[in-house]
């Protein structure tokens, strides 16, 4: 199976820490944690989430 060293993420807002969306991403190529600017519909902004498990 060619999905073996995908792992599904979750993004965590950082600064109403909410779990908002989820992604996939190869563990062996990108090892550290992803951090992306998304829309937090709680804060009604766009903010930094952070890869959670």
């Amino acid at each position: 199976m060619a999905a073996g060293n995908r792992i599904i993420i979750h993004f965590e807002c950082q600064s109403c820490k909410r779990r908002n969306y989820s992604s996939m991403k190869n563990k062996r190529t990108t090892p550290e944690k992803l951090v992306r600017k998304k829309f937090c519909r709680f804060c009604r902004s766009h903010t930094d989430h952070k890869e959670t498990k």
